[in-house]
C-alpha cells in the first residue's frame, strides 16, 4: 500500500501551474479529501500568482516539497516529465503525470519500472478517459469495427515541444486502445507542419489484430475546435461528441430483417419496399443523459481515490506506455512517408 493510504486527507502539490496546472491547482484546493500543499514552477511571477489565489505556498523548486507532500499533479512541459515523476516514484509518492508520460518509450518503460518497484501509483492524465460522454457507453455491449476520431482545435501556441499527435492525437489512441481491446497489427501515417517546427495535421490508420480498424486526424491549426469519435459496430452505431459531452446510440430496429420487416404494421417483402419511409424508423435512436461533471475534477478525484485507497488508476502507467507506444509508430511511419516523398 502507498505511504499515504489510510490518511484522512491527500496531501498534494501541483508543480508546473501553467495553463492546466493551474487548473490542477483549483479543482485541488476545492476537494475535501485534499490539502492542497503547495504549488512549484520556474516562472515565480505565475506560480505566487496561483499560490495566492488558492491559499497555498509557493515553492520555486521541487525538491522542498518532497517531505511534504503524499501525492504530486506533474504538469509542466513532456521534456521535464520523466526527471520530476522518477524523483517522487523513488520515494513512494503517488504522481499524477499529464500526457504524453515521457519523451520515448524507455523513459516510460523506466516510469513504469519504478513505480511498480516502490509500489507507487503512477496514473497517466488521458482526461477524455472521464468525459461523461465516453464514460456514458461504458460497459455497454459492442465489439468495435470500426472507429473514426477528428481532433481539431486552434493553434495555442503553448504546446512547443510537441507535435500534433503527442498534442492531440495522442488522447485518440488511448481511447481506441480501451476499445478495441486488442493488439495494434498495422499503422499507417501521414502528417505535415504548418506553423511550427514539428507536424500540425496528421492522419493515421490503425488496424487491430481482431479485425477493428480506427481512423484518427488531428489538428492543431483548424478554425474551429472539433472532438468526435464514431463507433461501428454490428448493427450499432455510437457518436460521441467530447465538446458537447453528448454520445447518441443508433441500433437497427428489432422490428428490421431481412427476412421479416414490420415498420408500424407494414409487411414487407424487401428493404425496397421501404423506401418511401423516413430512415429514422428503422433505427432504435437512444440519447443518453450525461452527467454535468467536468472532465478533469473526476480524473484527479479518481486520483485522490486511487492514492489513498492504493487502487490500480483508470489510465495507469502501463496504459500510458502503451498509448506512447502506438504514437511512437505513428510518427515513425509519418517520417518514412515523408522521407518516400520528397525523395520522389
Amino acid at each position: 500500500m502507498p505511504p499515504s493510504s489510510g490518511m484522512d486527507r491527500l496531501r498534494v502539490a501541483v508543480i508546473g501551474v501553467g495553463h492546466l496546472g493551474k487548473e490542477h491547482a483549483r479543482i485541488y484546493s476545492q476537494l475535501p479529501r485534499v490539502e492542497l500543499v503547495g504549488v512549484v514552477d520556474i516562472n515565480q511571477t505565475q506560480g505566487k500568482a496561483v499560490a495566492r489565489r488558492f491559499n497555498t505556498n509557493f515553492y520555486p523548486h521541487h525538491e522542498e516539497i518532497a517531505g511534504k507532500v503524499s501525492a504530486v499533479s506533474i504538469a509542466v512541459p513532456t521534456s521535464a516529465h520523466y526527471s520530476l515523476a522518477a524523483y517522487f516514484l523513488k520515494r513512494g509518492i503517488p504522481v499524477m503525470l499529464e500526457k504524453p508520460m515521457a519523451t520515448s518509450l524507455e523513459e516510460a518503460q523506466s516510469l513504469v519500472d519504478i513505480s511498480l518497484d516502490k509500489n507507487a501509483i503512477l496514473q497517466v492524465g488521458y482526461v477524455e478517459r472521464f468525459n461523461p460522454a465516453l464514460q456514458a457507453i461504458e460497459g455497454y455491449p459492442m465489439v468495435p469495427r470500426f472507429i473514426e476520431c477528428q481532433r481539431l482545435s486552434v493553434f495555442n501556441f503553448r504546446s512547443r515541444d510537441t507535435g500534433v499527435v503527442l498534442d492531440l492525437m495522442i488522447h485518440d489512441i488511448d481511447i481506441i486502445m480501451h476499445l478495441a481491446k486488442s493488439p495494434v497489427k498495422r499503422v499507417e501515417a501521414v502528417g505535415i507542419n504548418i506553423l511550427s517546427s514539428k507536424e500540425d495535421i496528421a492522419n493515421a490508420r490503425i488496424a487491430f489484430e481482431n479485425g477493428c480498424v480506427a481512423d484518427l486526424t488531428a489538428s492543431r491549426v483548424s478554425f474551429k475546435p472539433l472532438r468526435k469519435i464514431r463507433i461501428f459496430s454490428e448493427n450499432t452505431y455510437i457518436s460521441l461528441d467530447y465538446e458537447k459531452q453528448e454520445a447518441i446510440i443508433y441500433k437497427k430496429s428489432p422490428k428490421l430483417t431481412l427476412e421479416s420487416i414490420d415498420i408500424e404494421g407494414l409487411k414487407a417483402k424487401s428493404l425496397l419496399d421501404l423506401k418511401g419511409y423516413n430512415f429514422g424508423d428503422l433505427l432504435d435512436i437512444k440519447h443518453i443523459t450525461m452527467n454535468d461533471q467536468e472532465p478533469l475534477r473526476m480524473q484527479l478525484e479518481s486520483f485522490v481515490d486511487c492514492a489513498m485507497e492504493g487502487k490500480r488508476p483508470t489510465v495507469s502507467g502501463e496504459d500510458g506506455l502503451r498509448s506512447l507506444k502506438v504514437a511512437t509508430d505513428v510518427l515513425r511511419d509519418m517520417q518514412e512517408n515523408l522521407k518516400s516523398i520528397r525523395g520522389a
